[in-house]
């Protein structure tokens, strides 16, 4: 075995990889690809699969990665879904370059194949209904029963195929089936449908076709005809390869592709199927496709998931032979460690109350540095305008001061530290004469602890952010959280719907937000991380020169970080 680079990721899949490149098999060569079907958007699950095909392809020389749209369904395929996968590709990080195929594009090809097939008397028109063809079938503990049109002579199958090619049937009327075994232990190979009627348009043949490849039989002809090396695929087609063997062997094919499987991914309190987030889109319990909580990468890009934070997410989760659930702490830990280097800092009160600071000066406003980002000194500083009055958050304050315990912010009679201003201390409240609430704090400064430290070397416990009245901006905050409250959401033991368990503060909008000013530019997807409540991005529903919107990506609260110190104990 050649020597493994430990910068690469090591796994079942790279090892037979490995050894075929030793074994000089496929002449040294490696080409996997990408398939996605275009009935719908990609979803994290499609990122790990990306990830690994995409990965592999760059980690040997000259390997290559191709894209290709399994476009075998007319049905539910869309070009919109199209140029959306190709969107979320680049978005990602992964290039195809001149590597870019549809299935439809070997639609002649297949039909050709499957002429073949026929000739060999290895396939042949069945007129069962699609009831019958399963009643036929058989069960896992009985063998299935021949179709009383599976003797049929070639010459018959072959006029009957050609009448299906030329619109001559309606849709059902028929199927072309290999002809295998139906006494197999293995449904799929028990005389399986590799051609159906569909009088449909194509979204890129038009009605040129009125017969479509099944996926068994198109799956294993585009990979052969790409010339692809290792058809990576998850573990639901781990039964379907003794199919796709047989197709490549039955029609004698010179490049056969080695079919290898691996645990798909899911991941706690997520769906990852295509037809639940339909029912989700479609029942109005999320906004859309790209909804921040959707596990879509439209939407985890909506929501701010750096790219970068995705990619090492599936690098850190590896490849599995076995299903398992991950947990989406993990997931949420990739993207703060991402954020924490990359996201500049803002001061932002989500729940605003005001404070007035008696001794200072009204009119007076002073300018006081604050850093941008204190894990890159490169991202310098910015200044930031302080007044008498202030906005500080709504939970930063206690009428009393030890209720509840530990509790070490701004009290009646105690002092704290505002961030890169000044300490103040409260010396009074104003209260709403009607409910007995607090409405307005009145604090003394310190002038001399300017930039928030004291020179005659007195501590205080408390650090709050803060806002000036007269120069902040007023935003819309969206506070996201998990979808579902169940860990296992799909888990219907109990009878429930996995709809039932929908988290009702998934997403929490917060309206008159302040934030410091000099962000009025900052663009759809712009990162921050607002001090002592998480990191944030822009919303393209943020309008130039008007209110922003900003999505709440992840809290700041690491709650995967706290498992790994536990684990290492």
């Amino acid at each position: 075995m050649p020597e493994t680079d430990p910068a690469v990721p090591s796994d079942f899949i790279r090892n037979i990889i490995a050894r075929d490149l030793e074994n000089n098999k496929y002449g040294g060569h490696v080409a996997t690809r990408f398939p996605p079907e275009p009935n719908g958007y990609l979803h994290i699950g499609h990122a790990k699969s990306m990830c690994l095909n995409f990965g592999i392809a760059a980690e040997n020389k000259d390997g290559e990665c191709h894209l290709r749209f399994d476009d075998t369904n007319p049905g539910k395929e869309e070009i919109e879904y199209i140029e959306s996968i190709k969107s979320d590709v680049k978005w990602l990080g992964f290039e195809w370059g001149r590597h870019l195929y549809y299935a439809s594009d070997y639609f002649e090809k297949m039909y050709d194949y499957a002429v073949q097939l026929i000739k060999k008397g290895m396939a042949y028109v069945c007129s069962l209904s699609a009831r019958e063809i399963k009643e036929y079938r058989g069960t896992l503990t009985e063998p299935g029963t021949e179709s009383p049109f599976r003797s049929r002579p070639v010459g018959e199958n072959l006029a009957l195929f050609e009448c299906m090619k030329a619109g001559e049937f309606e849709d059902g009327a028929h199927v072309l089936r290999a002809k295998i075994d139906m006494a197999s232990g293995n449904l799929n190979m028990r005389d399986p449908a590799i051609f159906r009627i569909r009088r449909m348009a194509h979204p890129r043949t038009g009605g040129k076709w009125y017969i479509y490849p099944m996926y068994d039989f198109a799956h294993p002809l585009s990979d052969s005809i790409e010339g692809i090396t290792h058809s990576i695929c998850t573990l639901e087609f781990e039964d379907h390869r003794p199919l796709y063997d047989w197709v490549l062997d039955a029609l004698e094919l010179e490049c056969h592709p080695q079919q290898i499987e691996f645990a798909r991914l899911n991941i706690s309190y997520t769906v990852l199927s295509k037809r639940r987030l339909l029912e989700l889109v479609d029942g109005g319990h999320v906004r859309g496709w790209d909804d921040p909580r959707m596990p879509t990468l439209l939407g985890l890009a909506r929501r701010g998931y750096p790219p970068a934070a995705i990619r090492k997410f599936c690098e850190r989760i590896g490849v599995a032979k076995v299903n398992s659930v991950v947990d989406i702490a993990l997931l949420e830990h990739c993207v703060r460690e991402e954020l924490n280097l990359t996201a500049r800092r803002v001061m932002v009160v989500l729940r605003p109350i005001k404070v007035i600071i008696d001794n200072y000066p009204e009119g007076k406003t002073e300018d006081l540095d604050a850093e941008n980002n204190p894990e890159d000194p490169a991202m310098g500083s910015r200044k930031v305008p302080f007044s008498r009055v202030l906005y500080i958050e709504r939970d930063d304050f206690r009428p009393d001061p030890d209720q509840p315990k530990k509790y070490f912010r701004l009290a009646p009679g105690r002092e704290v530290r505002l961030k890169y201003a000044f300490y103040i201390k409260c010396v009074g409240v104003v209260k709403d004469e009607h409910s007995g609430e607090v409405v307005e704090i009145h604090c003394t400064y310190d002038p001399q602890t300017r930039g928030g430290w004291s020179s005659d070397g007195r501590k205080v416990r408390g650090t709050l952010q803060w806002v000036s009245t007269a120069h902040c901006l007023e935003a819309e905050v969206r506070l996201y959280d998990h979808l579902f409250t169940k860990e296992n959401p799909l888990d219907e033991k109990d009878g429930s719907d996995f709809k039932d368990s929908i988290n009702p503060d998934s997403m929490v909008t917060l309206e008159r937000c302040k934030m410091e000013p000099g962000f009025e530019g900052a663009g759809p997807g712009s990162m921050f991380q607002f001090l002592r409540h998480g990191y944030f991005c822009v919303d393209p529903d943020s309008v130039p020169e008007g209110k922003p919107v900003f999505n709440r990506t992840v809290a700041l609260r690491d709650t995967w970080a706290k498992i790994e110190k536990a684990l290492k104990k």
